[in-house]
């Protein structure tokens, strides 16, 4: 019997459709850039566990361009996994959505129901899940929790912070506008949680429970700037450490995590499981990708 032979890891990014190579099915992730992206490490060594010869490959793909690429993509597309800027889209491409994803405005999860180019497409934000994964059953019953930047990667953290039961969220922005139309939007929708909007120039941390860098780069650091012992997750993980992580009084969790947390969901998704039913030995897996993640930073 002839052993199975796994898809190596792509280098760099297409700009058009990915081959289809000798793999059972494609699946890639969408954004621009995305030369950097990770996911293709992550996602391709949980594959590897699971026994199943899955192509995944970085498609670079601009604002606005999402629905063209996709409704005119080839046969044997397992799902895609999308991230800035074309999250909205994604969303707005799906046929079906979760819960989250409608929540949030936002989709890094598409699944399409068969291989067919003409199979319609499931949504679905796992971001939520990899922050509250993050940072490892972190509980804010009555605390507050400070979200820096206001775009797709803060709603999902404002829903995050709902999830780990905060009462309070505050947002930081360097456009205050863009703030205070995210806490209007999301507000009404987060029973028991107050949002508030603030200038990110004004930011302290005071007495945050937690603090969710969303900022792309991560945030820039005021001389001001009295850093506490709370827990910081930074979505940003490239170039690392951010300005912010390296001045951090308390536990840094990196952007890293996150990826690695929301990639274990989504696979869940890809292989047909519901979003909260666990990978068989998934501890086992999630091990060979977090292993996979520290060698691509080598």
């Amino acid at each position: 019997m002839c052993a199975t032979v796994f898809p190596e890891v792509p280098t760099g990014a297409v700009t058009s459709e990915p081959p289809r190579g000798r793999g059972a099915a494609r699946l890639a992730v969408l954004g621009d850039p995305i030369a950097h992206s990770k996911s293709p490490q992550l996602q391709l060594a949980a594959y590897r566990q699971l026994g199943v010869d899955w192509e995944y490959w970085r498609w670079q793909i601009p604002a606005g361009g999402l629905r063209e690429r996709l409704e005119n993509r080839g046969q044997g597309w397992r799902g895609v996994s999308v991230t800035a800027p074309l999250k909205a889209e994604a969303l707005a491409f799906a046929q079906t959505a979760d819960p989250l994803a409608e929540l949030t405005g936002a989709a890094n999860t598409l699944v399409f129901e068969t291989l067919d180019p003409a199979a319609p497409a499931h949504a679905a934000n796992t971001d939520v899940a990899g922050i509250v994964a993050a940072f490892g059953g972190l509980g804010l019953a009555g605390g507050h929790v400070d979200v820096l930047g206001a775009g797709g990667t803060a709603v999902s953290a404002v829903a995050a912070a709902a999830q780990m039961g905060a009462q309070q969220v505050r947002v930081f922005a360097r456009r205050p506008d863009a703030a205070a139309e995210l806490a209007a939007e999301l507000g009404p929708k987060l029973a028991g949680v107050q949002l508030r909007a603030a200038d990110l120039a004004s930011w302290q941390p005071d007495d945050a429970a937690a603090v969710i860098d969303t900022i792309p780069g991560g945030c820039p650091v005021r001389p001001d700037l009295q850093a506490t012992d709370a827990p910081l997750l930074s979505a940003a993980y490239d170039p690392w450490p951010t300005e912010l992580a390296r001045v951090w009084a308390g536990r840094v969790i990196p952007g890293t995590e996150m990826l690695l947390q929301q990639a274990v969901v989504q696979v869940r998704l890809f292989s047909g499981r519901a979003i909260d039913e666990p990978l068989p030995n998934e501890s086992a897996i999630v091990q060979e990708m977090r292993v996979a993640l520290d060698n691509s930073a080598s």
